[in-house]
């Protein structure tokens, strides 16, 4: 799958400056826009951003309470012409105390000629959707032959890094899972079994997982505060770890010690470093993960390697991923035209 570039055909559907396209989150879920889509268009906006051939400033935003963030994630792409931007929040109280999801937001995209608005989605499937294919693409590119892989946090982040795991990883046999929450873990367990076909282990726990697996991932809560579940002793040679959370689930000295510590953007990790997300400090960045993929920098050189790879989430994904649904959605009639 490319980056469609057919300006015109746009304009033709839209009515460019007229009409902006709505669509619900069950609008974007129904499209139909596969896992391996995802990968390919998220494999592409990191090997663009490697290149730099891109614009997109670190995510700002607001915290309106300590456990709370806000971010505003604009980006523009000027190989395929996509430029637009996600205001996306995150409760992890939600669904404890109100019954709503935890993540939920909207992406906004605009012609790049006119600037005109095109359509405002929901972005919480397609951050749930290039969320793990981030942590997916790294994994395969950093271990490519590994067997074995280790899920923390098994709620709907958790769920779809297994997922995408098994279409990524062409060698995996097994998956560990854990989650504080055990119901949470025998849920994606349940889920998961019948429909994938490698092992999938609920963890004794978090250290038992870490020894158990080659490439370990983690989607659980952004805190400043590390919380170092992981203890660094349990980490040994040749293991990949690759947080989505910052600096709060792992010990800080696995990070600080590791042979490479490679993020997926250098100027994001610098920033939340000047919020306190890194109280110990940010460890030495060697590469991004555009640039592993795109072939710019070496990722794993020897099989001892520890690599930390943090990706937190990067615009360029998002745009990249919305703009197909956007085509996709006008291709099928789908979706709300409201007039601007």
């Amino acid at each position: 799958m490319t980056f469609p570039t057919d300006r015109q055909r746009l304009a033709d559907q839209l009515k460019l400056g007229s009409d902006l396209l709505y669509l619900t989150r069950q609008d974007v879920e129904n499209l139909g826009l596969t896992r391996e889509a995802v990968l390919e268009l998220t494999r592409q906006a990191l090997v663009e951003h490697g290149h730099r051939r891109y614009e997109m400033p670190a995510k700002i935003g607001v915290h309106p309470h300590d456990n709370v963030f806000y971010h505003a994630m604009p980006a523009y792409l000027p190989g395929p012409g996509i430029v637009g931007m996600k205001w996306i929040e995150c409760y992890p109280d939600n669904p404890r105390d109100f019954g709503l999801p935890q993540t939920t937001g909207l992406l906004v995209l605009n012609d790049v000629d006119t600037g005109v608005p095109l359509a405002v989605m929901d972005s919480a499937w397609l951050t749930a959707m290039r969320t793990p294919a981030v942590t997916v693409l790294a994994a395969a590119a950093l271990h490519p032959d590994a067997t074995t892989f280790g899920m923390f946090g098994c709620g709907v982040q958790g769920i779809e890094h297994v997922r995408y795991a098994t279409s990524a990883m062409p060698h995996l046999e097994t998956v560990h899972v854990y989650d504080t929450n055990e119901a949470a873990a025998d849920a994606l367990i349940a889920e998961l079994r019948p429909e994938l076909g490698v092992r999938i282990v609920k963890g004794e726990s978090p250290e038992a997982v870490v020894k158990s697996a080659q490439v370990l991932s983690s989607a659980t809560v952004i805190l400043r505060r590390p919380l170092a579940v992981v203890k660094d002793e349990w980490v040994s040679a040749g293991q990949t770890i690759l947080p989505c959370d910052l600096n709060t689930f792992w010990d800080p000295r696995t990070a600080r010690r590791a042979d490479k510590y490679i993020v997926d953007s250098v100027e994001e990790h610098e920033l939340f470093a000047s919020m306190g997300y890194f109280p110990d400090g940010l460890p030495e960045v060697v590469a991004e993960t555009g640039e592993v993929l795109a072939g710019v920098k070496p990722g794993r050189e020897s099989a001892d390697e520890i690599i930390v790879n943090s990706n937190i989430g990067m615009a360029v994904c998002d745009i990249a991923v919305g703009h197909a649904l956007m085509r996709r959605a006008l291709e099928q009639g789908v979706g709300m035209r409201l007039p601007l």
